[in-house]
């Protein structure tokens, strides 16, 4: 067998087992249809019997493995971006940070050269739905990319609107089942979502934005993506800065109103997928820059709001963009379930020059992804090739299930598998540059932030919208507010009203418009469809 066969097959046992083996037994093809056991296959479409009506015999294995096969072939959903699309592609660094050189700021290898590139998979998502529903829904989309550097992979997972409902990660489990079908009747309730909401001023900014137009990207091609919390870049001084991440498409942003939204979605629920696999296999590979926002490490006390509250926009006009490549989508998945599927992201995914701040929810989100990655598709899943880096690996981390391969190094003793070892063993690498050591000191309390200023971006943003935003995000939410709990209504509308006078005050005349408007009609259910005839 070539090695070609057997490239990355990693095994103690050399030689056996490639991903595609090309070995065949004599009188068979490259072509033939074989069983998971490499048997040949002479009848698939006939099942063993005792004749040809009687019953199957229990030695069918052939059955007994393709069925049985058939009925673990999903794994569970992902519990929020169950619904995605991936797509292969290569981000291209300028090598600098604007016109700056980008050394002053991260040691971070694959920003230093102008030209480098540097591999990517991407995924976009639709956040609480499931896997196969319509794209046109309104809710936040999944912008995570994972780059394949040289020095290992670095995950950046954000979400198309640059700000979250929450700012605490120990609220995030609460918010998502407010947002996932009731438990009761398996139906998605704004009473119970919008219930979330009112003890929770905070998520006004993002329910300003979710409700515009924006809450509908158009497809992903025209859609674009942030990184949500705030990172820290560090130089090769141990020097470290804080950071947000930014993606604009090349081809602009395009966004859905919601009745436009109904009528996409009555012809095809998948439209976002088709038009991004469709354009990359007809060559018109879409293409995002990648913009930084810099802030110096620090509580900021001059800001209305802490530079760690994901809650909150940093004004452009203060903190400019900063233009560090672009990244090129150019290959689609050969296998979606292989790729798609079982790419697995994470927050604490980082490369040296690259680290964490301590927003709050950064750091719950750093422990829960790669957390769900292992219960999603198993304790193995960095073996997988759409997870593993291109580059060395080699760790003390054995067995499992599913194991793929050992994680060592080529001649390594096999019978060490710790560290530290006189014997064999990887070694502990030396360090290039000095650690960023921030100093933190305080009591450990149960505290909110300070700042909080839960209304005053809502209001900023409510105000910079063009009319017909406004009319758009007044209409949906008069819409979904409309019949729910008058409590729930009393809180929100406080809400849009701290925010904005006019924003507050013309929700509540669309909710009272609309249940009126709803008042007036027939509480008769509905009957769908036409009265069928009799089949013979």
């Amino acid at each position: 067998m070539s090695d070609e066969n057997n490239k990355g097959v990693g095994t103690a046992v050399q030689g056996v087992g490639g991903p595609r083996d090309g070995r065949t037994a004599p009188g068979e093809q490259g072509t033939t249809l074989t069983t998971r056991q490499g048997h040949p296959v002479h009848d698939n479409q006939n099942s063993r019997t005792v004749g040809s009506r009687g019953p199957m015999t229990l030695e069918n294995y052939q059955f007994i493995e393709k069925l049985s096969h058939f009925d673990r072939e999903r794994i569970p959903e992902r519990v929020v971006h169950a619904r995605g699309v991936g797509a292969h592609g290569v981000f291209r660094a300028t090598g600098k940070v604007g016109d700056e050189p980008v050394s002053k700021y991260t040691r971070a290898k694959l920003f230093q050269e102008d030209g480098k590139e540097t591999p990517v998979f991407v995924r976009f998502s639709t956040v609480g739905h499931g896997t196969h529903s319509p794209e046109t829904l309104r809710d936040p989309r999944g912008f995570a990319v994972k780059f394949y550097t040289e020095d290992g992979n670095w995950d950046l997972v954000g979400n198309n609107l640059k700000i979250f409902f929450i700012r605490d990660a120990l609220k995030f489990p609460d918010l998502i089942h407010s947002q996932k079908p009731s438990p009761t009747t398996n139906i998605q309730s704004q009473e119970r979502i919008f219930d979330f909401f009112a003890g929770s001023p905070e998520a006004t900014h993002m329910i300003t934005l979710l409700y515009s137009p924006w809450g509908i990207p158009a497809s992903y091609r025209f859609m674009q993506g942030s990184g949500v919390n705030t990172y820290k870049w560090v130089n090769d001084q141990g020097e470290g800065v804080l950071v947000k991440y930014h993606w604009e498409p090349v081809q602009g942003v395009r966004n859905l109103t919601q009745m436009q939204a109904d009528e996409v979605q009555a012809t095809n629920f998948n439209h976002a997928t088709q038009d991004l696999h469709d354009a990359i296999e007809r060559g018109d590979f879409p293409q995002w820059d990648l913009f930084v926002q810099i802030m110096e490490d620090g509580e900021h006390p001059e800001l209305d709001f802490d530079p760690l509250d994901d809650t909150k926009i940093w004004p452009r006009e203060q903190f400019p963009w900063r233009h560090v490549g672009q990244m090129t989508l150019n290959r689609n998945p050969e296998n979606v379930f292989a790729e798609t599927e079982q790419a697995a992201f994470g927050t604490g995914v980082l490369v040296d020059g690259l680290d964490f701040s301590d927003d709050k929810m950064l750091q719950g989100r750093t422990f829960s992804y790669s957390d769900t990655q292992r219960y999603r598709v198993g304790p193995n899943y960095l073996q997988l090739p759409i997870n593993a880096p291109k580059k060395h690996v080699a760790t003390n981390q054995r067995d499992g299930q599913m194991a793929y391969r050992v994680d060592t190094f080529e001649g390594q003793d096999q019978r060490v598998n710790y560290e530290p070892s006189l014997l064999s063993g990887p070694k502990e690498a030396p360090r290039r540059a000095p650690e960023h050591t921030p100093r933190v000191e305080g009591n450990l309390v149960r505290a909110a932030i300070e700042r909080p200023n839960p209304f005053g971006q809502a209001g900023m943003q409510y105000r910079n919208f063009a009319d017909w935003e406004r009319d758009e995000l007044v209409s949906n939410l008069s819409g979904a507010l409309a019949g729910v709990d008058k409590r729930i209504q009393d809180k929100m509308l406080e809400y849009f009203t701290a925010a904005d006078a006019d924003y507050g005050q013309r929700v509540r005349e669309g909710i009272q418009a609309k249940e009126a408007e709803m008042k007036g009609q027939k509480q008769e259910a509905p009957v769908y469809g036409t009265e069928a005839s009799s089949l013979y």
